[in-house]
């Protein structure tokens, strides 16, 4: 029998002037990303650059910390450069693409998916799967305070995450709106905490795939958890077990105002990205137009550290020319060029300084 605390979803939610000004300006500036998206030649650039840094700061969240240094070498797939706490990153952005997959192909997310996601964030033990034994709390981890005890029986546990994808996967109607019905969501799923780890990361992949499904996004590029991180006591107060549950407002109007903000952050992300490649892609033009491709300034912006088997790749040339290309860059100030060994690799620094948000 599910309890009151965990009932599914909520009855009507009154939607004061406050609530209601900010779910606009959170259509707003959410509709705004979804347009200026499409702005950039190659989307997969965005996907690659956006979710690492949303993989870095969701797993901070899970204080999983590494510095954008060591994440952008951990994709040089180097062993020199092995970093344990930047492989655990680039496993939120892994598990966010393998669920942005299954969205596009099926329109739909199912308990298996769920699993699926997360057996990517989650190696070692008790190892990934929905929890079996008792003992499961949620912690401050900065105060040692319980702020939430989450149910402890497996069947009631897949109950109630069957209940919720339900939710999740129904049209949205009126009587609940999506950005509400995102706000509800993860509320939900944290309350649940499924897993034995990687519930707060599976929760924000969950909102971006949320997004895509239903039509606010074409992209899971909303980069929330820096938000999250910047309010995380603010964050963590509305899972105390003792909250009224029938007093939603505050909740809809942090995870709101998130959205909010958060976009409009990004929207000025991808404009600075634009003209980055922009101000390239005419230099390099000029400069070196025997090497120019799109292709080419496409793999300098897909990872802001690049090697020569990523030209191989990308710009289907042998790896002599590859080579050439990538030193042409460097001399011309493009790329700093960075020994390592017999081997090298090259970084682009206005692309590295953009994503610190320098």
């Amino acid at each position: 029998m599910i309890s009151d605390l965990y009932s599914f979803p909520p009855g009507t939610i009154s939607q004061s002037e406050a609530l209601t000004g900010q779910l606009i300006m959170a259509h707003r500036r959410l509709a705004e990303l979804k347009g200026v998206a499409p702005m950039l030649p190659n989307q997969d650039i965005l996907l690659n650059t956006l979710a690492l840094q949303e993989a870095k700061d969701s797993s901070a969240l899970e204080n999983i910390i590494t510095t954008h240094d060591e994440l952008f070498k951990q994709e040089l797939d180097i062993p020199q450069f092995d970093n344990a706490a930047a492989k655990e990153v680039g496993r939120y952005s892994k598990a966010l693409k393998l669920g942005y997959e299954r969205i596009l192909s099926k329109k739909q997310l199912t308990l298996d998916d769920l699993i699926a996601i997360q057996a990517v964030l989650v190696i070692g033990e008790p190892g990934p799967g929905i929890r079996t034994k008792p003992g499961t709390k949620v912690v401050n981890r900065a105060t040692g305070e319980v702020v939430h005890t989450p149910p402890q029986d497996h069947d009631q546990i897949v109950e109630l995450l069957e209940m919720l994808l339900v939710f999740y996967n129904q049209a949205p109607d009126q009587s609940y709106d999506p950005l509400i019905r995102v706000a509800l969501i993860h509320h939900q799923f944290e309350k649940i905490h499924p897993f034995y780890d990687g519930n707060g990361r599976t929760g924000r992949i969950l909102n971006l795939l949320y997004l895509v499904q239903h039509g606010l996004l074409d992209l899971p590029i909303l980069y929330l958890s820096r938000y999250i991180i910047r309010n995380k006591s603010a964050y963590l107060a509305h899972f105390r077990t003792e909250q009224a549950d029938d007093n939603w407002e505050a909740w809809l109007l942090f995870m709101l105002r998130g959205v909010e903000l958060t976009s409009t952050e990004t929207i000025e992300t991808i404009h600075r990205l634009r003209d980055l490649m922009a101000d390239y892609q005419e230099r390099i033009k000029t400069q070196l137009p025997k090497i120019y491709s799109l292709d080419l300034l496409n793999t300098l912006f897909k990872h802001p550290y690049t090697k020569i088997d990523f030209v191989i790749r990308d710009v289907g040339v042998q790896r002599a020319a590859a080579a050439r290309y990538l030193d042409a860059l460097a001399s011309e100030g493009f790329l700093d060029k960075q020994k390592l060994w017999r081997s090298s690799y090259y970084i682009n620094k206005p692309l590295f300084e953009l994503l610190q948000g320098k």
